[in-house]
């Protein structure tokens, strides 16, 4: 045998073969970093307790033999249960047997292995599997299904009452500490999606897995059943991409946001705080004049850099385009109605080719919409987002100024020790933050008994101290080294203070929106006529 590169080998006299043996070792503990994965899309090995097994990360294919049928043996250990969209063909005690018609669903389906924590819920036709594996046992997977039922609900209203597929399963890996990628995520496939979330408390973890389940699940309307070539046919060694990310993950993710305040999961001020997040991420930490084809088909490897844009200005190219089509049909055909038409138009089967795409979608609409997309998505021209918010009654500032609740305005840091957030620097703190008594160094552990961590910071800051009234008693704890060196924890009582602070992108409703504002608001947001 000789390694080719990376993922090949070639096998001499291979017409001698009878079969071909060998060992894998996983990426959950990899020592080199060359060979650490982004564990949604790694493998565990953990004798006794877990297997997480992408299946690409054991079983290849022979080169020409890609469409080939194969048959998939697990043997397993005693009481353990494996977690899968698929349906076993034949399973005992000791052994499941699952068939796949090529290497393509083969690599699209995960498996998860331990002894079982699932939670099963029936949404009309479709079953979702719930599985959970949680080394400490302090995450179950009950508490998580039903988070995830409403959603899902949601979803399925959104699409119409049907969902597009008869199984899926999420496979929650929950780990004590951080893994070896030092990141935390999911990543989707067809028919499940796998996902490796830290601990939290129990309502921020529902909220946390509420987000992430929502954007994952809607991959099941695209790549499912709208994708190009370069999907359908995906070529694993010399990969080749799309210049539809705007399409694949933005409107994934703008789904996922839009589906919450269109079913009343969460209130228009929410939801306005979200997309200021999108836009705020976006020009901060990206390329605002990049044309989002070039970067998607190019993404691989010269704009790796550009890659996280997808999920925000992807998100407000979903947003724009949605406010634009319902503009042009009095609000009756949004952008919900165009993914539901192309999933009729090409469905699972059918590919699209990568450059007729746009002219498919304006031929389905308007030509307008190919002006759209000759501007803000192959061109470089920003999003006319102060433009798009005026159509629908909503005041869009790109500075301005806003009262906020104050959280003490010190400058955070992250203390690698501890895991936690520190507050690394007081030179700017503000009159609140003095008064209640911030020191350099202290440890942020518990926001008003809620423990403060990387994954949940925004959010206790951002919305659960920012939805305080103005003096409502709060309470920080922070960890305060003592003269003795050691770290102690220390309340630091206050009451919540407003402040006044220049803010870039504020987002509010146009109290002197006109009637036709009001309306097509009201259509792009599934709201009620007041």
């Amino acid at each position: 045998m000789k390694k080719l590169d990376t993922n090949r080998w070639q096998i001499s006299n291979a017409d001698k073969l009878d079969r071909i043996t060998y060992w894998v070792d996983d990426t959950f503990d990899a020592a080199k970093r060359e060979d650490m994965v982004f564990e949604p899309g790694g493998t565990n090995i953990e004798e006794g307790k877990n297997f997480l097994l992408n299946t690409f990360g054991f079983v290849g294919y022979f080169d020409g033999l890609k469409q080939a049928p194969y048959t998939l043996n697990i043997t397993k250990p005693q009481g353990f249960y494996g977690s899968t969209p698929l349906k076993a063909v034949a399973s005992n005690d000791s052994l499941d047997t699952y068939e796949l018609p090529n290497y393509v669903d083969l690599a699209d389906s995960p498996l998860m292995y331990n002894l079982p924590d699932t939670t099963v819920l029936h949404l009309g036709e479709t079953e979702v599997l719930v599985s959970v594996y949680s080394p400490s046992g302090r995450v179950t997977s009950e508490p998580i299904a039903q988070t995830v039922q409403s959603i899902l609900e949601a979803q399925r209203s959104y699409l119409g009452g049907t969902l597009p597929v008869d199984k899926y399963a999420f496979l929650i890996y929950v780990p004590e500490r951080v893994g070896k990628s030092g990141s935390f995520g999911a990543l989707e496939h067809s028919y499940s999606s796998v996902y490796f979330l830290p601990e939290m408390p129990e309502a921020q973890f529902s909220s946390t897995i509420r987000d992430v389940a929502a954007h994952e699940f809607f991959h099941i309307v695209t790549p499912l059943n709208i994708h190009s070539e370069e999907i359908g046919n995906f070529d694993f060694i010399n990969p080749k991409m799309s210049k539809h990310l705007w399409l694949y993950e933005g409107v994934t993710e703008y789904f996922a946001t839009h589906v919450q305040v269109y079913e009343n999961l969460y209130d228009v001020e929410e939801f306005l705080q979200k997309i200021r997040d999108y836009i705020l991420t976006s020009k901060i930490y990206y390329n605002d004049t990049l044309p989002f084809t070039e970067m998607s088909a190019q993404v691989l490897e010269k704009y790796e850099n550009e890659y996280g844009n997808v999920y925000q200005k992807g998100a407000l190219i979903g947003l724009v385009l949605d406010v634009k089509l319902r503009e042009l049909s009095q609000g009756k055909y949004g952008l919900r109605d165009l993914m539901l038409d192309l999933s009729k138009t090409y469905g699972k089967e059918n590919a699209f080719k990568d450059d007729e795409l746009f002219d498919k979608i304006a031929e389905m609409t308007s030509p307008e919409i190919r002006e759209f997309f000759a501007k803000y998505v192959e061109g470089s021209e920003p999003l006319p987002l102060e433009e798009t918010f005026r159509k629908v009654g909503i005041i869009y500032q790109p500075k301005g100024s806003q009262q906020i609740i104050s959280y003490g305005g010190f400058a955070p840091g992250f203390d690698e020790e501890t895991n936690k957030i520190k507050v690394a620097d007081t030179a700017d703190m503000d009159a609140f933050g003095r008064k209640i008594g911030f020191r350099t160094g202290d440890l942020l552990l518990a926001f008003n008994g809620t423990e403060i961590t990387p994954a949940n910071i925004r959010q206790l800051l951002a919305e659960d101290l920012q939805n305080m009234k103005p003096g409502e008693k709060l309470t920080f704890t922070v960890g305060r080294v003592n003269e003795k060196g050691e770290v102690k924890e220390k309340k630091l009582k206050g009451k919540a203070t407003a402040v006044k602070r220049e803010q870039q992108h504020i987002l509010q409703l146009d109290p002197m929106a006109t009637p036709e504002q009001v309306q097509l608001r009201n259509a792009w947001l599934g709201l009620e006529e007041a």
